[in-house]
């Protein structure tokens, strides 16, 4: 055997690859066992190979991609088939395709792990706005606890107990006035949760003619845990009633769904 065209032949590269069939990588292998200069000559390419992974590709990507380019447009099997006239060019050759591949895959793991770095800070992101938006629902519900508390340890406040009705004998409700600055607070913790498409409705109520005026609704009903709604009457209240309304309220209460009433007791 010409010891020189079996090394230029370009199949020690293939060998080196790991490109070559099972049976051609036994010949090969055997053909090292036999011949130094062919051992020698792996041992080479591999030492080129790692070299130009190590150095090359980080800093010649133009060229790394120039040689993809031609790689990908070219039939690599003619190397086989056609070899060159050099050793010294199959091994440029077929060590700067496996640099372009060895880029490539470097492209690819760069890339995602730019992904998983913004798929990682979009979900911190995700989990600060979620922590911004529990603390200052935490410090509104803790300023309302202030308020509420301020507001029932008042004196002049008026508490009314709205006791169920025959609808829902089961519900209770009471309500807070403050005659001097016209609030009322709406304790319904007591009322059964509306059902869909309806809301409560809370009533200001003169006995003689009885004559109820709107003073607001309890929206939000299911959402608002505490159950406490906050509204404005600056009527001549003797009674409040809450009934059961269409969502969006009614301009006079439907007296069948009257869940709870209470008149307020004279002084």
């Amino acid at each position: 055997m010409d010891l020189e065209q079996y090394i230029s032949s370009g199949i020690l590269e293939l060998y080196v690859y790991g490109a070559l069939t099972e049976e051609e990588s036994i010949k090969v292998s055997t053909e090292l066992k036999k011949h130094p200069e062919i051992l020698k000559e792996v041992e080479e390419i591999e030492d080129a190979l790692t070299q130009l992974s190590t150095a090359a590709a980080p800093y010649n990507p133009e060229t790394l991609l120039k040689n993809i380019q031609q790689k990908i447009t070219s039939n690599p099997t003619k190397v086989v088939e056609h070899p060159a006239k050099s050793k010294k060019n199959n091994v440029v050759l077929y060590i700067s395709w496996a640099a372009s591949i060895a880029l490539l895959i470097g492209l690819i793991s760069v890339i995602n792990q730019r992904n998983e770095l913004r798929e990682n800070i979009n979900a911190v992101s995700a989990t600060n706005t979620k922590l911004e938006e529990q603390i200052s629902n935490a410090k509104n519900d803790a300023e309302k606890t202030k308020q509420l508390l301020e507001v029932f340890r008042d004196k002049d406040i008026i508490t009314v107990p709205l006791d169920g009705q025959q609808v829902a004998p089961e519900a209770y409700a009471a309500i807070h006035w403050n005659e001097k600055t016209n609030q009322v607070y709406v304790d319904a913790k007591e009322l059964p949760t509306p059902p869909e498409g309806k809301e409560y409705q809370v009533w200001s109520l003169t006995l003689e003619p009885l004559t109820p005026t709107s003073i607001g609704l309890l929206s939000n009903f299911t959402e608002d845990e505490n159950k406490i709604f906050i509204l404005e009457n600056a009527n001549s209240s003797q009674a409040f009633g809450i009934t059961l309304e269409p969502k969006g309220g009614s301009e006079t209460p439907t007296m069948e769904q009257l869940y709870t009433l209470g008149v307020i007791k004279a002084s």
